[in-house]
């Protein structure tokens, strides 16, 4: 059989400071040994609960009055002796007080709850009935009356003694964590643990810090593992962090089920063995952690060894340890990581323990017991015996003791038992204030005191604000919790079998910064597999930046699988959800893992396409130049006068200007230039052309004008050239104009269509008009094609006519050309397509009009008279 015990610790009043108080008895008339080394003559008891000072493995007659060789027997947690000497040591300080509690002396009772939820029952009643006369809800006794209960740490024995005690509205204090659901119990019922949910809070702050997303959860069977898994763990849920799997720790009743239990251990060790979470958080009680180590060892019997893993315990958590399992192997808790709550050392505590002898310190019934476990000794009375090595000295030393037995710094547990009996003491401080400040003598006090009504304290109790001894501030918040943080401890194993923990952070919800969780992970030793470095715990690897997350059908959102990035988006942190597309002006690199500055194209002079474009358009610029130069020296000649040398001279004028107006797409875009890029160019070819048109025309005319009787010869002399050129000139003068006015080609920046560049361009504005500029030049170039080819068997002497076909044909190519091979280029390439168009087209126009009249103007000059005219009319 395995029982827990639980010590209960109560707040009684007494008649006057003289009166003689006995020892108090435990339940079931089982007196266990009382500390009563402070228990002197007072006006008050200070008590509470104290949980699992002992458990024994055998059942025990609780009828007989056991000797103290009763208890070899039991199995001590000689670790929690210590919650007794801070209980002891905060009543010897208020003792010593002369401003808190003058003319007030304290002591202290302890009774026995065995951590079974009868034995708690029976000890809360016990505290409501008279003393020494067990009669549920009957209370004669005027001397004892209860004015609070200090509890903990389990959250069972919290629950059961709460169900009691509030029905009769008695304050209580837990130094333990215990989830109050009933608003009437919350009332009486106040915390020295900090709100529970800061603490959970905290242990998310610590997955998120090393970014833990893949985690193992054992919890204990409590009311607080119930909080943890169905109401904090879907908040983790929703901060990214997944349990891979949620087991249950057995708890212990009876020694007939330790075999089964041990399966069940085996079963829990697979589990944890078999998850790839690195990161296992343990939700337990004081007691739990001694569940673990057997845990461990059981799994040994069943094959299982376990690899290294990050441990991190709740504060609930301590380490209290039986002395039968002090030697069993702690390697497992190596680089675990726990939380505590927030301590402090109070100054002469060290001290005071140190000072305890248990030859001296006859009125500690527990010290012996205590002594004998810890240094695994005995006391005899013989003096034979001295000499024996298994003889208890009283010279030993706490301090010399390893950590698996006694560890002299102190913990949480006691820390805030301290401080309940700080608050205690400050509540009576309270409420004998203010009856002074009514001015009432102190004898009417003490009397008056015997009345008071332990609802009547409550408000004390909340309202209770001091500075402890380690200069700390103490209150309560408005639900009854300590106002408080956690520490976080690393814990560090070594070979022989003792552990060190040290703090590595902690949690303050009540900084003033915004920054209330704080962890120095340079400080932190990893478990020896991790080799030092910050372990992972994930599903799956990372994705890499470049990758994206998918998720996996059928597995928990923290496991996916890793998508590269698509063309044109990026990722530049791990485990992205999606792929981004780049900042305006920058490109993904080839690994999509960054975005880099795209080039600035545009075809510049320094291009050497750029270059080749320009020196080409000026020297046929000079081309057209020189011959328009010739035509002008030769004008008297016949072969210039015989075609029009106005025209001629216009036209040459013209493919000068287009020429050069390709110059303007070349370069840096700019507002000017891009307004006057296309509108320049469609008016000055719609000149050339309709020169050419006229020119056409007016060759027919003359040669169906010299037929007899023919109506033609009146459009002779009238001008018809000019007339051709000005209004079929003007309707693309019309165009542009409205073009300009609507929506002109402004500069513009194309950055997405190359990958890599920023395309600098004119926008032609309106499509639609560009397009009806461009048509409207291939309308004129196909009439005069038209004309041209219909004419193109004239008599020599007029034969003009055969090379405009030739110079409309090419031009006419050029532009159909264009379109498909305009709409199919990009960036300076689109642009020197229509330059090349421009030029060629032009050159044509040049080339076939008027090359062969400076052929025979300068290299056949004999065939430049009226005679050879003549004669190639004949023909």
């Amino acid at each position: 059989m395995v029982i827990l015990v639980a010590l209960i610790i109560v707040i009684v009043t007494l008649p006057h400071a003289s009166s003689k108080v006995s020892i108090a008895k435990c339940l079931i008339n089982d007196p266990l040994p009382i500390l009563h080394k402070y228990y002197q003559p007072g006006d008050f008891i200070i008590a509470g609960i104290f949980s699992q000072i002992y458990i024994f493995l055998s059942s025990i007659n609780f009828q007989k009055q056991p000797s103290e060789e009763s208890f070899d027997g039991y199995v001590i947690f000689t670790q929690n002796y210590q919650h007794i000497l801070a209980l002891v040591f905060a009543l010897k300080e208020i003792s010593e007080n002369t401003q808190l509690l003058p003319n007030v002396s304290l002591g202290f009772h302890i009774l026995n709850s065995h951590f079974f939820p009868k034995w708690t029952y029976l000890a809360s009643m016990e505290l409501l009935s008279t003393k020494d006369k067990f009669i549920p809800n009957y209370k004669c006794d005027i001397h004892n009356n209860i004015v609070g209960v200090i509890g903990g740490p389990n959250s069972q024995v919290c629950l059961y003694m709460t169900n009691i005690l509030s029905t009769y509205k008695i304050p209580q204090i837990s130094y333990g964590s215990f989830v109050v659901i009933n608003d009437k119990t919350k009332d009486f019922f106040h915390q020295t643990f900090p709100n529970v949910t800061h603490h959970y809070m905290g242990i998310l702050e610590l997955l998120l810090h090393f970014k833990w997303s893949w985690i193992g959860v054992i919890a204990s069977n409590s009311d607080n593992a119930d909080l943890f898994v169905h109401h904090i763990l879907p908040i983790y849920s929703q901060k990214g962090i997944c349990v891979d799997f949620l087991d249950k720790l057995p708890e212990i009743s009876f020694s007939s089920q330790i075999a089964e239990k041990a399966i069940k251990w085996s079963e829990t060790s697979h589990i944890v063995t078999g998850s790839t979470a690195n990161t296992v958080i343990i939700q337990g009680e004081i007691h739990t952690i001694n569940i673990l180590r057997s845990m461990f060892v059981f799994a040994q019997f069943y094959g299982v060894s376990f690899d290294s893993r990050v441990w991190i315990m709740t504060a609930q958590m301590d380490f209290a340890s039986p002395s039968f399992i002090r030697d069993w192997d702690l390697y497992f808790l190596h680089g675990a990581l726990s939380f505590a709550v927030h301590t402090n050392y109070p100054r002469g505590f060290q001290k005071f323990q140190n000072e305890i002898n248990p030859l001296s310190e006859n009125r500690d019934g527990f010290i012996r017991i205590f002594w004998k476990d810890a240094f695994n000794c005995h006391f005899s009375n013989s003096t034979l015996e001295e000499r024996d090595e298994g003889i208890c000295t009283g010279e030993e030393k706490l301090e010399t003791l390893p950590g698996t037995v006694f560890d002299t710094n102190m913990s949480g547990h006691s820390y805030s038992i301290y401080n309940a009996v700080y608050i205690m003491a400050h509540a009576l401080h309270a409420i004998i204030s203010l009856k002074s400040k009514q001015r009432i003598k102190i004898k009417e006090i003490r009397q008056k005191g015997l009345h008071e009504q332990p609802w009547q304290f409550h408000k004390f109790f909340r309202n209770t604000f001091f500075k402890n001894s380690v200069g700390e501030n103490i209150s309560f918040d408005d639900n009854g919790h300590i106002n408080s943080g956690f520490d976080i401890f690393n814990w560090v194993t070594y070979t022989n079998n003792t552990f060190t923990k040290v703090k590595v952070g902690w949690v303050d919800p009540s900084s003033f910064s915004s920054k209330t969780f704080n962890m120095q992970e340079d400080s932190i030793i990893w478990p020896t597999r991790f080799k030092q470095e910050i372990p992972l715990s994930v599903c799956n690897d990372n994705c890499k930046p470049g990758y994206s997350r998918a998720k996996i059908e059928g597995k928990p959102y923290c496991c996916y699988k890793c998508l590269p990035c698509p063309e044109g988006r990026i990722t530049n942190n791990k485990d992205m959800d999606d792929c981004l597309p780049c900042p305006e002006g920058q490109y993904p690199n080839n690994n999509h893992d960054s975005c880099l500055l795209k080039k600035i194209v545009f075809l510049s002079y320094e291009d050497p396409l750029g270059t080749s474009l320009a020196i080409t358009a000026i020297a046929f610029a000079c081309i057209a130049t020189m011959v328009l130069g010739i035509f002008i020296k030769y004008q008297d000649t016949p072969i210039v006068k015989a075609n029009n040398r106005s025209i001629t001279y216009l036209l040459l004028v013209s493919l000068v200007l287009s020429f050069l107006c390709s110059l303007l797409f070349i370069g840096q875009p700019e507002k000017m230039t891009c307004l006057f890029q296309q509108p320049a160019f469609g008016t000055v070819f719609s000149v050339a052309i309709s020169c050419i048109l006229a020119k056409t025309i007016i060759v027919v005319i003359v040669f169906m004008a010299s037929v007899p009787g023919s109506m033609m010869k009146r459009w002779l002399g009238k001008q018809l050239d000019n007339y051709i050129v000005v209004s079929c000139s003007l309707v693309q003068v019309i165009a542009c104009t409205v073009w300009l006015t609507t929506s002109p080609p402004y500069p513009d920046a194309d950055m997405n269509l190359v990958v890599d560049e920023i395309i600098l361009g004119c926008n032609v504005g309106s499509t639609l008009m560009f397009y009806c500029v461009l048509i409207y030049l291939l309308f004129l170039a196909i009439v005069g094609f038209s004309v041209a080819f219909l004419s193109r068997n004239l008599p020599n002497s007029f034969n003009e006519t055969k090379f405009i076909f030739f110079s409309l044909l090419c031009f006419c190519s050029v532009w159909l050309l264009f379109f498909p091979t305009y709409l199919s280029t990009k960036g300076k390439y689109m642009v020197a397509v229509e330059i090349f168009s421009i030029l060629s087209s032009s050159a044509g126009l040049l080339g076939c009009v008027c090359f062969p009249k400076c052929f025979i103007i300068l290299l056949r000059p004999h065939l430049n008279n009226k005679r050879e005219l003549l004669k190639g009319k004949k023909h």
